[in-house]
């Protein structure tokens, strides 16, 4: 995300039909967008392979996988972001065409422009959503996967996977998947 915003304040709806005709894509924090940058190659082939694979996964359950291009919003925090991979399985979301408010798993794909707001503030918002079970950031520069899982006293638990394991879990979807298959045709930055 860019740090400056556009400078008018904008209503949720607003914001809503300005996106739908804009080619920019823009995270919306308290009335305010900001552009969002464009991503490098290793960044695009993670969230492909991952989409992919979790697409596969999920086929015929119900759930449904977005990328990139459908906003998580945050009713109570008035926030859209727009996630990397999401999963909801709740059918509520079948609703709202053009955002989703009940995921059950967020993806991020670290960048260096990103990696401090999706660390930080983006995943403090996040834990807002009582859908959501797991949030997982993935680095662009060395085999690393971040699960941070919310667990029965909600509370949330980090287990991280790195390139000495084969594989790695999505608990919240019941997936499992080798680290080679999500880095496949990466060229580490």
């Amino acid at each position: 995300m860019i740090a400056s915003p556009q400078q008018n304040y904008l209503t949720p709806e607003e914001y809503l039909q300005i996106e739908e005709q804009n080619p920019v894509k823009h995270e919306y924090i308290d009335g305010y967008i900001y552009a969002m940058a464009g991503a490098l190659d290793a960044h695009v082939t993670i969230a492909g392979n991952l989409f992919t694979l979790l697409r596969n996964h999920v086929r015929g359950s119900g759930c449904r996988v977005y990328i990139a291009d459908m906003k998580a919003r945050i009713e109570s925090l008035n926030r859209f972001y727009y996630p990397d991979i999401m999963v909801t399985c709740d059918q509520r979301d079948q609703e709202t065409p053009a955002y989703k408010r009940f995921p059950r798993l967020i993806v991020e794909v670290l960048s260096n422009s990103t990696e401090a707001f999706d660390r930080g503030d983006k995943f403090v918002d996040y834990q807002v959503l009582e859908s959501l079970q797991e949030y997982v950031l993935i680095n662009t520069k060395r085999q690393r996967v971040e699960c941070f899982r919310r667990n029965d006293q909600k509370l949330w638990v980090l287990q991280s996977y790195t390139s000495e394991h084969k594989a790695f879990r999505l608990s919240s979807v019941d997936f499992e998947e080798t680290m080679a298959a999500l880095y496949e045709d990466v060229v580490f930055e």
